[in-house]
């Protein structure tokens, strides 16, 4: 039997080096196992017939059966159609084609019997098909036909003759080279005890089921196995970490955080800060590295318990150190750090890029000697000429943008890995970060400090701009600070940066009496920079943006975000825009501004956005509307490999059902040597090999 993970594409019949390209570039697919895991979108029911009589215009896809009594050419040019006038005894329909007229005149014969299948419209009164499917009766049996298959191809494989039916007749090609059943790969246990369908039968059954119960039947078996994978090789791995890096162990909380408890502490904890630093300091004493995410909506105080955090490293005779994303942030942080350490004998560092010469060795001195105990950076704290006499935490901020290999890089640095706490401000509903952050353990700081007030968000379409205006310049008149964010999306870069030039133009034309700063990605960083510079010191009272300034950007002092095109950004960019205002005690607010044309979806996406400010009811909403894939908008949630049948938003309780049968596996065979397991663990190594993503879920 051969290998279908191996066997190239382009050798099954109906490829060719031509359409292999083609599905490679456009789809993936590479190999036999690429395309039979390449599942359909929908199915249509072909093993029903309709009457002419019965059908309108608002009905799906229907079959009809019957002969064509004439055909005429209408139109000129561009507009040239040829139309059949069919019919069944009970009425008659137009099949109607625009293309491919010359190749279809002599193909179907008048007063022949055909099946034809398409979906109906209704145009100037008459029922018409356009370029439906048109078989003879003689060669369909219907009852066998079952739901047909319909996959999703892009344009540019339709114009290449590569639409869904030509990918169904791929698919038959692809099932006709096997002799045998498929090769299981589930264990026989796996699949007794969960009442599955076989491979073999759950493959043939998701491409050409013959009835909606065998339907439901494999995609549940086909969701099983794709979850139940992800989880045993997360599993696994935080198993294998646990054994092999054991962690430091910090037993006291000794005067530098008692110290800073009981005199420097800014406001009472929140009882959500209190427990996460009780979850924290657990983990610090109990003999392993610590690995947690740390979730909490923006201006919860994460960095406050990210700092007391690093304090007990500091007691316990160990050196800290905090990573940020970018400059700008970093700077943040160190200005933040030290203003709360003031009065305290502890010496703080701040390590970037633009940081050089003489200062810089001073720093990198200080780390070898010990004499720095808390360094704050960028990426540059991940060099190699960056060492610690000993380093024993590690906090990571905006965990997407550092990768594993980062995070690895930082144990190096030390001979036992120190314990690393990664924040973020992007609230992950739970099933996802199960999946995404598998390895690390997670607290969550869900309530507000004190005296913060929440936001109010308004929804304004874009017609009523004076109105808008005019509660700017209340806003700016009480010595407040503005955003104006405008949306910043790949495929229309062009037109976005040009239209946030044009807003540039006319908020100074609007305000002549303030000054406006602009930032977006095409700029220099030391041109951004200074313009967010500009604008955190007040010397501008507006910010003209993209959404380059989601994270971090702390400006106590700007108290209204307005959003332009607010349809264009998903919940919880959204979300993460709105968290730049209400840093400071006064009201703020969040304008989203709207065309007037919205779709469903989008308005449901709006009206989410005014009822609530919870961060976590929104990740939820915004899954449960758009699907993991793009979780941050533009495609970089961190989902480390591509689910090509289950459904995060929608298959939560079966991820947590998965994830048990997984953990009890390993639990039972944790040297991996049970022969009845031996599938499971040969298919694990399997899928690391073929789908290049999967080493990088841990």
């Amino acid at each position: 039997m051969f290998d279908i993970t191996t066997r190239d594409i382009k050798y099954l019949q109906g490829v060719g080096p031509q359409r292999a390209a083609m599905l490679n570039k456009e789809l993936g697919i590479y190999s036999l196992y690429d395309l039979l895991y390449y599942f359909p979108y929908k199915y249509v029911d072909r093993s029903r017939l309709y009457y002419i009589h019965e059908i309108d215009g608002n009905m799906p896809y229907i079959q009809l059966k019957g002969e064509i009594l004439s055909f005429e050419t209408m139109g000129e040019g561009r507009n040239r159609r040829l139309v059949a006038h069919f019919s069944d005894g009970t009425g008659v329909v137009d099949l109607v084609w625009f293309q491919g007229i010359k190749y279809l005149v002599g193909r179907y014969k008048v007063h022949e019997e055909y099946i034809v299948f398409g979906k109906p419209t209704v145009f100037n009164g008459r029922v018409n098909i356009a370029h439906p499917e048109v078989e003879a009766a003689g060669e369909l049996t219907l009852s066998s036909m079952g739901l047909q298959p319909y996959y999703n191809t892009t344009e540019k494989m339709k114009r290449g003759g590569l639409n869904s039916h030509a990918m169904e007749k791929l698919m038959k090609n692809a099932f006709a080279l096997f002799q045998s059943p498929m090769v299981e790969s589930l264990s026989e246990k796996v699949v007794k005890e969960h009442h599955l369908m076989s491979l073999d039968e759950a493959l043939h059954a998701i491409h050409f089921p013959q009835n909606p119960d065998q339907l439901r039947r494999a995609q549940y078996r086909l969701k099983f196995e794709e979850l139940f994978y992800i989880q045993l090789n997360i599993l696994r791995y935080a198993k294998e970490r646990h054994q092999k890096y054991r962690g430091l162990r910090f037993e006291k909380v000794g005067d530098v955080f008692n110290t800073f408890y009981s005199q420097n502490l800014p406001f009472q904890l929140t009882g959500a800060q209190k427990r996460v630093i009780k979850e924290i300091r657990k983990d610090m004493g109990s003999g392993r590295q610590m690995n947690r995410l740390l979730q909490g909506d923006v201006g919860s105080g994460k960095t406050l318990v990210a700092l007391m955090s690093m304090l007990i490293a500091l007691d316990n005779g160990y050196q800290a150190c905090m990573m940020a994303p970018t400059e700008i942030l970093a700077a943040q942080h160190y200005d933040t750090i030290s203003r709360l350490l003031a009065g305290m004998d502890v010496r703080v560092e701040l390590l970037m890029g633009s940081v050089k010469g003489k200062k810089r060795e001073e720093i990198l001195k200080g780390l070898l000697t010990g004499d720095v105990q808390i360094l704050i950076g960028t990426h540059a704290v991940l060099e190699d000429t960056v060492g610690f006499a000993s380093l024993g935490m590690a906090v990571i901020d905006e965990q997407h943008r550092f990768g594993v290999a980062q995070r690895a890089k930082l144990w190096s640095k030390n001979a036992c890995p120190p314990h690393v706490l990664v924040m973020t401000a992007t609230p992950i509903p739970r099933t996802l970060a199960m999946t995404l952050y598998g390895d690390l353990d997670v607290s969550v700081i869900d309530e507000l400090p004190p005296g913060r007030k929440p936001i109010q968000t308004i929804h304004q379409f874009d017609n009523r701009r004076p109105s808008l205006y005019a509660s700017i310049r209340g806003q700016i008149a009480e010595g407040r600070q503005v955003y104006v964010v405008y949306p910043l999306i790949k495929e229309s870069e062009k037109i976005d940066i040009k239209n946030l030039e044009d807003g540039y133009v006319h908020l100074c034309e609007e305000f002549p009496d303030c000054r406006v700063s602009k930032v977006h990605g095409q700029m220099k960083p030391a041109e951004k920079d200074e313009e967010m510079q500009r604008f955190v010191s007040g010397e501008t009272q507006i910010m003209v943006a993209t959404t380059v300034i989601e994270v971090g950007v702390n400006v106590p002092n700007a108290s209204v975000m307005v959003i332009e095109n607010a349809e264009r950004f998903g919940l919880s960019q959204l979300h993460q825009l709105r968290g730049r205002v209400g840093r400071g005690a006064d009201q703020s607010y969040c304008i989203l501004v709207t065309s007037y044309k919205l779709s469903e979806e989008t308005r449901k996406r709006i009206e989410i956005m005014v009822q609530t400010n919870d961060g976590f009811e929104i990740a939820e909403a915004d899954l449960k509307l758009r699907g993991p894939g793009d979780l941050e908008g533009t495609q970089q949630s961190g989902v480390a490999f591509d689910l090509k049948i289950a459904n995060l938003a929608r298959d939560g309780q079966m991820l947590q059902y998965v994830r048990e049968v997984a953990g009890r596996i390993i639990e039972e065979d944790p040297t991996e040597t049970l022969p009845e397991n031996a599938v499971l663990w040969q298919h694990l190594q399997l899928l690391r090999k073929t789908n290049v993503n999967w080493a990088a879920i841990s």
